[in-house]
């Protein structure tokens, strides 16, 4: 028989669980668990402004017990974002009292989510605010001149997200903005227009009650100065347009949300810092057609898989334009349609 068989276990050491050694987590003592807490107990609010890792939120909103909070964002969201906008909930102290600092733990489902990339190349996308339901675009008539491909850059991504747009057209008294809104007048967009002299702020107003409407624009177009005029004591910066270049100079560096009253209730602007691009990298090219309610009507007749774009045979939108049937700005809607389309062919 060989030693191997042999059935003698006296020789053999006896271990028991007092004798495994458990190599300490490097981070600490106690071992490391995938189970998280339920944090039963935290409380709802949403984020007001992002200021270099800390939040600004907004807890028991129209309730005696209204508050802001600071918070930071928990460990195990740090591969989520938080964005002006959110939903949120928090733990730890959430009284509002100055020097407290609340986590944030769980970011509710998003209704909407504006977004932008740094040009149609870039997959990666900039999330500049969650759960806005309008989109206010604001242009000059004149300094800095106005510039169609923007705002139909910013129809397209409102459309994409499913968000209302609205256009304010400012300095009026510089310019006459009508021919410029010839380029719109296929659209379902209300216009408010504004100058020196008269600011419609009873008219905005009552269109911002009950929503929460993101404000977008050029640089120096006069956003903050619109802002600052709905919202008394917001304080935005308000910039200059640069004499010789004619581009506004970036004021607003950070995206913020501030509370407009009205005699109808209450809303929330959001305001984000001045662009002169607006990339369009992560809109589906589907849904660009979805910006232009007018020419997306006579693209029903299309044959399926018509791109819309020049070569495209017997596409209706074109055979359309040349026939007239849209009138004088029928070749420029086609021609911004056309330019969108054709970035992501």
């Amino acid at each position: 028989m060989s030693w191997w068989d042999a059935d003698d276990d006296e020789d053999e050491p006896e271990y028991d669980e007092s004798d495994v050694r458990v190599r300490p987590n490097r981070r600490g003592s106690r071992p490391r668990t995938k189970v998280r807490p339920e944090h039963a107990d935290a409380v709802s609010g949403t984020v007001l402004g992002v200021d270099r890792g800390r939040y600004a939120v907004l807890v028991d909103e129209g309730e005696p017990d209204e508050r802001d909070i600071t918070a930071a964002r928990a460990s195990e969201l740090r591969r989520k974002s938080v964005v002006t906008g959110d939903r949120v909930d928090l733990v730890g102290d959430t009284s509002g009292e100055p020097g407290t600092l609340a986590r944030i733990v769980r970011i509710g489902e998003r209704s909407t989510l504006l977004r932008r990339s740094a040009d149609d190349t870039d997959e990666v996308e900039r999330i500049i605010v969650a759960n806005a339901d309008q989109m206010l675009i604001v242009v000059a008539a004149a300094n800095p001149e106005p510039r169609i491909r923007l705002v139909d850059r910013y129809l397209v991504a409102a459309y994409d997200a499913g968000i209302r747009p609205i256009l304010c057209i400012t300095k009026t008294d510089l310019a006459d903005p009508a021919e410029f809104l010839e380029n719109f007048a296929g659209l379902d967009l209300p216009v408010f227009r504004s100058s020196t002299e008269h600011m419609p702020l009873d008219e905005i107003t009552r269109t911002l009650i009950g929503h929460r409407t993101v404000f977008v624009g050029h640089s120096g177009v006069g956003k903050s100065t619109l802002v600052n005029a709905l919202v008394p004591g917001a304080d935005r910066a308000i910039g200059r347009v640069n004499e010789v270049t004619g581009r506004g100079r970036h004021t607003s560096s950070s995206t913020v949300s501030l509370r407009v009253e009205g005699a109808g209730g209450t809303g929330w602007v959001i305001d984000t810092p001045g662009v002169r691009s607006f990339g369009l990298g992560h809109v589906d090219p589907a849904n660009i057609l979805g910006a232009f309610t007018d020419l997306a009507r006579i693209a029903e007749d299309c044959p399926r898989g018509c791109t819309h774009l020049p070569d495209s045979p017997d596409c209706a939108i074109i055979e359309a334009v040349e026939a007239g049937e849209l009138g004088d700005t029928g070749r420029a809607r086609l021609d911004s349609l056309q330019r969108l389309l054709a970035t992501f062919a």
